[in-house]
């Protein structure tokens, strides 16, 4: 399978590409930079170029895919802009044109972020029973996928970079600061005492949250943690299983091969139905 796999977000667009099903790259460019078109443009022309052309076809045609999970509608039609025009290749979106990859028992699947049910989906496909997917963006998202491989829904919780920020503009002199782990467990100025705020805030909302899952379980379920912040705090939580980069761009991938998988199940039973000649 050759893909390129996009993950548009709130803050950056991460561009993945595989041939052979090989992962050859993946790469993050800030969508509201000056020049993220530009970028994007020449990241995604030059992955298309690295996809293999179809053997034997009579016109040339690229023998792959590019599919995104969106949580940024006009991100998402600046990509496919530029896949119309660069590529003369069509953006695919999960959600729209590729079907949601995981079972749901929430109120409405359409409302919930792609990039949580793709990442649930890639999280319960290494793991195989319930795990806990730990997301920490822009916004940190914390969910539940129970034995079964359906999703149960999760929380919603300010990133470090919005709370340093709601922090500065609210108050009169507070700085802006940039989350790291702290030296100890209060701080001596200012800065570290809003970092290690932030911090311990981030680490005990995920300790909590795991916990009462894991009582509604019945059972400890794994935990998965991902996203940029993710390595800032995963040390400190000891019942953390795994960090995983780019774990949404990875459940892009395998959102398209159930949906491939499926379709060709489909296709098969309808072989089946046809009467005998």
């Amino acid at each position: 399978m050759n893909m390129i796999a996009v993950d548009i977000g709130n803050t950056s667009i991460t561009v993945a590409l595989f041939i052979d099903n090989d992962e050859k790259f993946i790469e993050s460019v800030r969508g509201g930079s000056d020049d993220a078109k530009q970028r994007l443009t020449d990241l995604l022309s030059d992955a298309w170029q690295r996809v293999p052309l179809v053997q034997d076809a009579a016109a040339a045609k690229r023998d792959g895919v590019i599919v995104a999970s969106s949580v940024n509608p006009p991100w998402t039609d600046m990509i496919a802009e530029i896949c119309k025009t660069h590529l003369d290749e069509k953006l695919k979106v999960i959600g729209k044109d590729v079907p949601l990859p995981i079972d749901t028992a929430v109120d409405n699947a359409l409302e919930v972020g792609t990039d949580r049910l793709v990442a649930a989906a890639a999280a319960f496909a290494v793991v195989q029973d319930a795990v806990v997917v730990a997301d920490f963006g822009t916004a940190v998202t914390i969910d539940l996928v129970d034995e079964n491989g359906t999703f149960m829904g999760g929380v919603i919780y300010p990133g470090f970079e919005i709370l340093a920020k709601a922090l500065h503009e609210n108050t009169a002199a507070l700085p802006t600061v940039h989350c790291k782990k702290p030296k100890g467990s209060y701080g001596a100025n200012t800065i570290e005492a809003i970092n290690a705020g932030m911090y311990y805030a981030a680490v005990g909302l995920l300790e909590t949250i795991t916990r009462r899952y894991a009582e509604e379980l019945g059972k400890w379920p794994q935990t998965v943690v991902t996203g940029g912040a993710a390595t800032v705090i995963a040390e400190d939580c000891e019942f953390v299983d795994t960090w995983v980069s780019n774990l949404t761009v990875r459940g892009v991938v395998i959102a398209w091969k159930k949906y491939i998988e499926d379709q060709a199940y489909l296709a098969g039973l309808g072989e089946e139905d046809e009467p005998d000649r």
